[in-house]
């Protein structure tokens, strides 16, 4: 009996084996090769928006089509009753991403695409919708046809419109049949040095968008022109004083600041050039400065080109705003705080800075002093530092400031080969009271790396892009980034607007290398 038992499973066995051979002999080829009556649908459709009008397409490749055919219909329902606005036949999937211009501005649609193949039904529809952006037929603002209340505003003649909207101030112009003729409106009443963003409109839908700053009133600033003596101008002036300098080229002495005025380039077009020029900010003083070509080739004393310069034991400042400006060639940094100086906010924005070679100091070089508030943003810097730390705040700033939390900013900048030596450092910060913010910034060519510095505080760290910046990279504590080539245009004469794509419509680097 026991025998018989034991003898069952081997049988079971032997029967399981001849059932799935005479399975595998009953398999159809239908089956076994997938033949299928018609196409697979394309997969994993998505559109993106490019240049405010334009989608580019992407889609994963079907297997045996020959091609493929887009659709799109002018809603965002994804109803493809009635006929498509456009029609695209016959593209390969060598052409993906493939990129569809034409499409009205702010406009909802939605796309289908299918497979095409040969001796086989086409596939069904894949489906995806997107809304275009604004469009954007606003030419160039010739500086020349700005002042300090009005500017002239170009488009392509015949292009239709009806009003022009600026901001700030919502101020409204409505467009005339013969200015569409010629295409140029000439808008009156604005406000002096004011960033001005205006917007062409069709009803609802906007046609264009260009920014410009009006010009400075001169009527109530103190102008200076070429031949003057800029350092005593300077020197002399009060609180609240406005020097507003006409183009040309200034050789200065060090200039210091006593008190809280501003230095401006009288027309953003044709910024003016101040060579060797070196600024002392005494207790009590701020600054801006605006439209201005700072040089320090022929620096007298080789130093860096703002130095917060106490006489006290310890001073507090105003704000110190650096606009818009080309700084370059100083041989210890761009700005010095070795003093007890508390300074209301620091903001740099919109500058070019190179050449910089930080021969005794480093980049932004804080030693004794703190800022409430620290800002560096929409800048490029290069061939900086090199064999120096770029921001550099020491923790003797909270020593002697204990009840300050400085605030530190750093987004939308454009670094290439910045601090570039192995061990230095992007962010050398010990204060003992901060948070950074660091976001959206290209980092290239460089062997430095962020941070080796444990009480370096950074709160948030996202969206940066880091090429042939291999330690910077790794040494990134987030982990929230890229590593594309911008394929800048000419990094040698420094023009880094960026060819990637990618790294254009995620709006990281500095903004003017975007568009």
């Amino acid at each position: 009996m026991n025998r018989c038992i034991k003898r069952y499973p081997f049988i079971i066995l032997l029967a399981l084996m001849a059932l799935a051979v005479g399975c595998k002999d009953d398999i159809t080829p239908e089956v076994t090769d997938l033949q299928a009556s018609r196409l697979f649908s394309p997969a994993y459709l998505q559109a993106q928006i490019i240049n405010q009008t334009s989608v580019r397409l992407t889609w994963k490749a079907v297997n045996k089509a020959e091609s493929y055919t887009l659709e799109f219909f002018d809603n965002g329902n994804q109803d493809f009753s009635g006929e498509p606005v456009k029609t695209v036949t016959d593209i390969h999937f060598d052409d993906v991403p493939y990129i569809v211009p034409g499409f009205d501005g702010e406009t909802d649609y939605s796309v289908r695409i299918k497979a095409i193949g040969k001796e086989i039904a086409d596939s069904k529809w894949s489906t995806a919708t997107f809304k275009t952006d604004a469009e954007q037929i606003f030419e160039t603002v010739d500086p020349d046809e700005i002042t300090d209340t009005q500017a002239a505003l170009y488009w392509p003649a015949g292009e239709s419109a009806t009003t022009i909207v600026l901001t700030p101030g919502n101020v409204t112009h409505t467009v005339t049949a013969e200015e569409i003729a010629a295409g140029k409106a000439v808008v009156t009443g604005l406000t002096s040095e004011t960033d001005y963003t205006a917007k062409l409109m069709r009803g609802t839908k906007t046609r264009g968008t260009i920014a410009f700053t009006t010009l400075i009133d001169l009527s109530t600033a103190t102008v200076v022109s070429p031949g003057d003596d800029l350092s005593a101008i300077v020197q002399a002036a009060q609180t609240g004083d406005v020097i507003a300098i006409l183009p040309g080229t200034y050789t200065t002495t060090d200039i210091t600041i006593t008190q809280s005025i501003a230095i401006k380039g009288a027309n953003p077009a044709y910024k003016p050039t101040l060579n060797g020029t070196i600024l002392r900010l005494k207790e009590g003083a701020g600054l801006e400065l605006s439209n201005l070509v700072l040089d320090g080739t022929i620096s007298q004393d080789g130093n860096q080109a703002i130095i917060y310069d106490a006489d006290l034991t310890a001073g507090t400042y105003g704000s110190l705003i650096v606009k818009n400006c080309a700084i370059s060639n100083y041989t210890k940094g761009l700005i010095y705080v070795n003093k007890i100086c508390l300074i209301e906010s620091v903001i740099f924005t919109g500058n070019m800075v190179s050449a910089i070679e930080c021969n005794g100091g480093d980049f932004i070089d804080f030693r004794k002093g703190i800022a409430k508030t620290f800002v560096y943003t929409n800048n490029t810097v290069y061939d900086c530092a090199l064999a120096r730390d770029f921001f550099r705040m020491d923790a003797g700033g909270s020593t002697n400031f204990p009840d300050v939390k400085s605030l530190i900013t750093i987004t939308n900048n454009t670094f290439n080969n910045v601090s570039n030596t192995i061990g230095k450092r992007l962010l050398y910060i010990r204060l003992a009271n901060h948070e950074i913010t660091f976001n959206k910034n290209i980092i290239a060519t460089t062997e430095c790396i962020y941070t080796n510095q444990s009480a370096t505080t950074i709160m948030a760290m996202s969206k940066n892009n880091y090429f042939n910046a291999p330690n910077v990279q790794e040494n990134d504590p987030f982990g929230d980034f890229t590593s594309l080539d911008p394929g800048f245009k000419n990094a040698d004469q420094g023009d880094f607007a960026v060819s990637n794509l990618d790294l254009k419509l995620a709006g990281i680097g500095d903004p003017r290398w975007l568009k």
